[in-house]
């Protein structure tokens, strides 16, 4: 169950070794770049400079809006017509983050997504079915490669029809699928009501959002797959940069190829290990657009290096991105922790939505949950009752009031791509 065993299980010694190796080199490889010679300029660094790597803390952090100040192809450390593919950040608001990929990018981006598809045991009797994007977004295009590379035989379904997916599924007896969680929740209910099963699934894939431990368990549950998480971001390649092990307990980042640090969100300070905070990366390997210390956003912690697989530490699961984290009358909340609420609820389904508004100098905010199809009665004292239920669940929860609408099922928005459950209504003053 190794890609490259010897690589994968590295000693600490010699993989220190190799990060401070490939961290020189991806020095050398930004002075191509005209933001980082005058950044690096600007802080008195040198490729010199660098004789550990504790030293990567004299380096600035690199953040997605200098990526998008430097539309398009400012970044690029190698000529244009070295870059094979391009592909884009998708679900911003103005210019979007290009980024750049030669051939032996591709190559090592594929090799990672086999390390992590053998990991969990996949193999080249698998048949794969990619239900993700495949137009700019990253997540398509990645894991099909991958899993080719893999040798799995790979079915690009991409994104809409359920019906036809689950069609599929079952008359090419896929085994493996490859989708955000919200799209995995969607099929399972339309397969429940087109009265089939999902027989021949051994494994379901998720990634590209949050989600919480009690969708994997309604998840395994529903679609009768083994899940697993998987994260990545465009500016890191895509997916691929770090996964699960049969374990399930936390994503082995792949240390060879990302140097990560763990920062205070707000002081740029680094936490110790077990202390959550912002995951901060420097990609090692990439060659078309190599980055320096880029604040992902993404909130997490470094596990203790205790995992059976020996792949080195872990990072715990994205519980949320620190832009993405709502303060509500000053108490902290990611919609993954709502989620986790209200999938501990058999009488709510698992679609909601958050809406967060400022009523008389208040900040409010509302929960729309559908209620469960077999829970749904109609009649207004049962109604209550649930809503009661939930309104105090949440509160236990967060340690917040919150207003909770129940609705019939079916009624809220599915998600083929990353699900937008939560709209801030708040004026920004």
């Amino acid at each position: 169950m190794f890609w490259d065993k010897k690589i994968e299980t590295l000693k600490p010694a010699d993989l220190t070794a190799l990060q401070l190796k490939r961290l020189k080199k991806t020095l050398a490889q930004v002075q191509h770049v005209p933001f980082y010679q005058k950044r690096l300029a600007d802080a008195g660094l040198k490729t010199t400079s660098i004789k550990t790597l504790d030293d990567i803390k004299k380096i600035p952090f690199t953040k997605k809006q200098d990526l998008r100040d430097g539309y398009p192809f400012g970044f690029f450390a190698v000529p244009l017509k070295k870059i094979v593919r391009i592909h884009t950040t998708s679900g911003t608001t103005g210019k979007p983050t290009v980024v750049g990929y030669t051939r032996k990018d591709l190559d090592t981006w594929s090799d990672l997504i086999a390390r992590n598809m053998t990991m969990v045991g996949i193999t080249d009797d698998d048949i794969f079915q990619n239900m993700v994007n495949y137009g700019m977004f990253t997540g398509g295009l990645g894991f099909h490669y991958g899993a080719e590379k893999v040798g799995m035989t790979v079915i690009p379904s991409a994104t809409g029809n359920t019906r036809r997916q689950i069609e599929m599924i079952n008359d090419f007896g896929v085994t493996t699928i490859h989708c955000t969680p919200s799209y995995a929740m969607h099929l399972s209910e339309v397969a429940e009501e087109m009265g089939t099963g999902l027989d021949s699934l051994k494994t379901g894939i998720f990634g590209a959002e949050a989600w919480s431990e009690s969708t994997r368990k309604s998840l395994e549950g529903r679609l009768g797959v083994t899940a697993y998480d998987s994260y990545g971001l465009s500016e890191l390649f895509g997916p691929g940069v770090a996964f699960e092990c049969p374990e399930h307990d936390g994503l082995h980042i792949w240390h060879d190829s990302y140097l990560v640090e763990i920062i205070d969100p707000k002081t740029g300070e680094h936490v110790g290990d077990g202390e959550r905070g912002e995951m901060v990366v420097t990609p090692l390997v990439k060659e078309a657009m190599p980055l320096l210390r880029y604040r992902t956003g993404d909130v997490t912690l470094v596990m203790e290096d205790d995992c059976l697989c020996r792949r080195g530490k872990k990072i715990a699961r994205i519980t949320g991105r620190s832009d993405d984290m709502l303060v509500i009358r000053g108490i902290n909340v990611f919609p993954s922790q709502i989620e986790h609420v209200l999938l501990e609820i058999p009488e709510v389904g698992n679609q909601f939505m958050v809406y967060i508004d400022r009523i008389n100098h208040l900040d409010e905010m509302t929960v729309d949950v559908e209620i469960n199809r077999e829970y749904f009665s109609g009649e207004l004292a049962d109604l209550a009752i649930l809503q009661k239920k939930v309104v105090k669940e949440l509160r236990d929860a967060l340690e917040l009031r919150t207003t909770v609408k129940l609705v019939e099922p079916g009624s809220l928005p599915r998600f083929e791509g990353k699900a937008k459950r939560v709209i801030d209504r708040r004026e920004v003053v």
